[in-house]
């Protein structure tokens, strides 16, 4: 697999990124008549970026494809406004909050009040959609959030295309506990310190200590963002991991999973002797690391690249081919991964409410999401009827020496998103409908 350098991967796909913009009209928004404008707010510079950039990719390429199929509702679109939704084309908005939290704020504000766009499609961290979330609800913008995330959370202007806890984290220390899964005990949960490891953590260990594992076998620890020297934390492991039984849980984020991985490596410690059990680590990040090394630790999504049926490969070489023909880096050796998939049907699921609703109004298209199915690349998913998520399948993949997953384990069908843990937070509920979103349950 060829590699690309950090420095080099930003470089090229900030150029590539503008000459997208000369051709689907960003920076400058398109103001013609027949034309609906989408925000899309993802990190392409800073410690981010090696994930984001992918997600601004694909979103985009999902745009064009909407905007080359031709309207909605069986009327034909001359070939000047072709394509779209309710008739007009999508013009896309890109900003760089480059992985500055408060910059996602400003340019959350600008996307919705200057460029008055109808939906953004945007964020990876917990602590960029806190940022963002005060703007979309104080303006009742609408934010279409594509990455795993830590759950505690149920805004009505949040539809959340990723998993919640019970769909990811959850499933990936049962698969340790299993005894497909090696039947560990001990549990080293290591992560990005911030609010998506330090709340996961927190359900883990809830769910760990249900399990009757000991609080002796539970370790935990943070580094900051863009943490590099991992040298002295590997160690720890080593030693936790000496009498066997032991496996890491990781929500280490952004660029610090290449020298976390390679550290881990260059000490000995592999698979067999304390597996990791990735949460945000995907197949567009393992394009950037020596998978060599890393064959046979674990990752818990809702979407691999090689899921094997007939959306999937459709879906991966119209990547590819969209890749090579903008010129991104990478071109058509591209990979997809989870939060791409999530990105990629969370524009196609504001589509079908737009034409559901017959309305970019947001609150038209916030009732008509509610419920809407999309055959994506991992299967058909669904959107909940009442608590803003999505109803996805949970699969655990083994890192293979190309970069890809093998999978080892998927659910039978689709698994109900929970966004507060039944775990910590036993009592509540998420509910739109019934409720004003956040409530009590009854005892």
């Amino acid at each position: 697999m060829e590699e690309y350098s950090r420095r080099g991967f930003l470089k090229g796909s900030l150029a590539a990124g503008t000459a997208l913009g000369a051709g689907l009209g960003f920076p400058n928004v398109l103001k013609a008549q027949g034309m609906v404008k989408i925000g899309v707010l993802h990190s392409l510079s800073g410690t981010m970026a090696i994930s984001e950039v992918s997600l601004r990719d694909v979103v985009l390429m999902a745009v064009e494809e909407i905007n080359a199929k031709g309207g909605v509702m069986g009327k034909k679109i001359s070939p000047v406004v072709k394509g779209g939704v309710m008739g007009k084309k999508i013009s896309p908005v890109v900003v760089d909050p480059a992985s500055n939290w408060d910059l996602f704020a400003e340019k959350a504000k600008q996307l919705l009040l200057q460029d008055k766009v109808a939906v953004v499609f945007g964020c990876w961290t917990s602590v960029s959609r806190k940022s963002v979330l005060p703007v979309f609800e104080n303006n009742n913008g609408l934010l279409f959030y594509p990455v795993q995330y830590e759950g505690e959370e149920c805004s009505k202007n949040v539809f959340y295309t990723g998993a919640t806890p019970n769909q990811q984290l959850i499933p990936g220390a049962e698969y340790l506990m299993s005894k497909e899964g090696g039947v560990y005990k001990k549990f080293y949960l290591l992560g990005t310190d911030y609010v998506f490891p330090r709340t996961a953590n927190k359900i883990l260990r809830a769910f760990l200590l249900a399990k009757g594992v000991p609080a002796a076998n539970i370790e935990e620890e943070y580094t900051p963002f863009n943490h590099q020297d991992y040298q002295t934390i590997v160690g720890k492991i080593k030693r936790f991991a000496s009498g066997g039984n032991a496996c890491v849980l990781s929500t280490i984020n952004g660029d610090s999973n290449v020298p976390f991985y390679k550290e881990f490596g260059n000490q000995g410690l592999r698979s067999e002797n304390a597996p990791i059990m990735a949460y945000s680590v995907a197949e567009d990040e393992l394009r950037g690391m020596d998978a060599s090394a890393l064959v046979g630790h674990l990752a818990a999504w809702n979407y691999f690249q090689s899921v094997e049926n007939a959306n999937n490969k459709k879906f991966v070489q119209a990547f590819k081919a969209y890749a090579k023909k903008t010129n991104l880096p990478g071109g058509d050796r591209r990979v997809t991964d989870d939060p791409m998939e999530a990105a990629y049907f969370g524009v196609y699921i504001w589509k079908q409410a737009v034409e559901k609703a017959k309305s970019f109004d947001v609150d038209g298209v916030r009732k008509a999401v509610y419920g809407q199915t999309f055959a994506a690349p991992s299967g058909t998913i669904r959107m909940h009827e009442y608590n803003h998520h999505t109803y996805r399948p949970v699969l655990i993949g083994e890192i293979m020496k190309d970069g890809q997953f093998k999978i080892v384990s998927r659910t039978k069908g689709l698994v109900e998103p929970e966004p507060w843990s039944k775990y910590t937070s036993p009592d509540k509920g998420c509910d739109w409908v019934k409720h004003q979103g956040t409530y009590q349950k009854k005892a």
